[in-house]
């Protein structure tokens, strides 16, 4: 019985997957190996070959020349061995073709399921090699379905799940429903790669205003912060690299505009917009915006901020529920406590504080308000 000839299986499996052909050829040398090394039960030195010409494996067995066979699989005479390789001496391996056409067979047999395998192997590895470089971009994806409370989003070469944890409450898809999500992690699961995607990861945020704002994603405008309350309220922390370009302008838009269609994607999320700069007090009065700030101690071994404002401002500043003050402390990195001008007075007459106050700048200290989607 004639070789099958494999050449046209791993042509065609080459131009339908784009799989490397170096990989398939592999799968058969090592599909006949397997089989070899079973019917000699691995007492042979056994090696294979592809052989292009022939579109078909070849099996060789290599042994050892010596002047006295002790093991007859693994060794050969050196007179026997010169009659096959004149030019042959002791201590040489001799490689000798073997009869691979049982063996051919049981590869033909056994390519559609290599095949198979490594068709799902490759298709495996290129999803996770395209997506883990796509860490931290925002993907367009289809509903499939729900499972146990975490979705299912199609996104085209590969399915990726939002857990529930990630999704923003109050957010409600249905099958079928577009959704842009942002992929927070990609990893290699027992079962192939798994994308994790979000609706509540900051980067959402800082992502969609590099896609609204062309100055973010040009470089002039970097977003060196983003503090979340996913659903409810978020606060960017923004600065550019151009003295003649206005950042919290530039992410806010005409009118409104670049600004409102990130509001619109997060359903309604308000954004406060805060002008970024190296000096803490500032800042710190920036991120408490719209609450007026009167004065703000800084202590830089605790990297804790105490903020005086007005008594009238109070409730201002440490927002519903204290979010606002919580949202700032998250913008900033540092620990912020909050007092009216009333219980700071009475405060200093129990015991004066350590630090000195850092008095911000009239009319810098505080950002401009910036509330597309109305104060609370």
């Amino acid at each position: 019985m004639q070789p099958v000839n494999l050449n046209h299986i791993v042509d065609q499996v080459v131009k339908d997957k784009g799989i490397d052909r170096a990989v398939l050829i592999e799968a058969l040398e090592s599909a006949v190996l397997s089989a070899a090394n079973k019917k000699y039960r691995n007492t042979r030195e056994l090696e294979t070959h592809f052989n292009e010409e022939m579109g078909e494996v070849e099996l060789f067995e290599f042994v050892t020349v010596v002047d006295e066979v002790q093991d007859s699989y693994k060794e050969i005479d050196v007179a026997e061995a010169k009659e096959i390789d004149p030019d042959v001496e002791i201590g040489d391996s001799l490689g000798m073709k073997m009869d691979a056409g049982s063996f051919s067979r049981i590869a033909a047999q056994t390519a559609k399921q290599v095949i198979i395998q490594k068709v799902r192997e490759a298709e495996r590895d290129g999803v996770f090699n395209e997506f883990k470089d796509r860490v931290g971009e925002l993907l367009n994806g289809i509903v499939r379905r729900y499972e146990r409370g975490d979705l299912i989003v199609d996104l085209g070469r590969a399915e990726a799940l939002l857990p529930q944890r990630e999704q923003v409450p109050r957010e409600n898809f249905r099958q079928g429903d577009r959704v842009r999500a942002y992929v927070a992690e990609v990893k290699m699961a027992p079962k192939g790669p798994q994308i994790i995607l979000s609706r509540t990861h900051p980067g959402v945020v800082a992502a969609l205003f590099k896609f609204e704002v062309p100055e973010v994603s040009e470089g002039i405008v970097e977003i060196k912060a983003v503090a979340r309350e996913p659903g409810s309220r978020a606060k960017i922390a923004v600065y550019s690299h151009d003295h003649d370009v206005d950042p919290v302008g530039a992410c806010v838009g005409m009118r409104g505009s670049r600004v409102q269609n990130v509001v619109s994607e997060l359903r309604g999320e308000k954004i406060d917009i805060i002008p970024w700069t190296p000096d803490i007090a500032r800042f710190a009065c920036s991120a408490l915006s719209p609450a007026e700030v009167t004065r703000v101690y800084v202590d830089n071994d605790e990297q804790s901020l105490e903020v005086i404002v007005p008594d009238d401002q109070l409730s201002l500043a440490i927002g519903k529920k204290g979010q606002n003050v919580r949202l700032a402390a998250k913008l900033t990195g540092w620990k912020i406590d909050i007092k009216s001008e009333t219980r700071a007075a009475e405060a200093e007459m129990e015991d004066a504080p350590a630090a000195e106050p850092a008095e911000p700048e009239a009319g810098a200290a505080v950002a401009p308000e910036v509330e597309p989607a109305g104060e609370e």
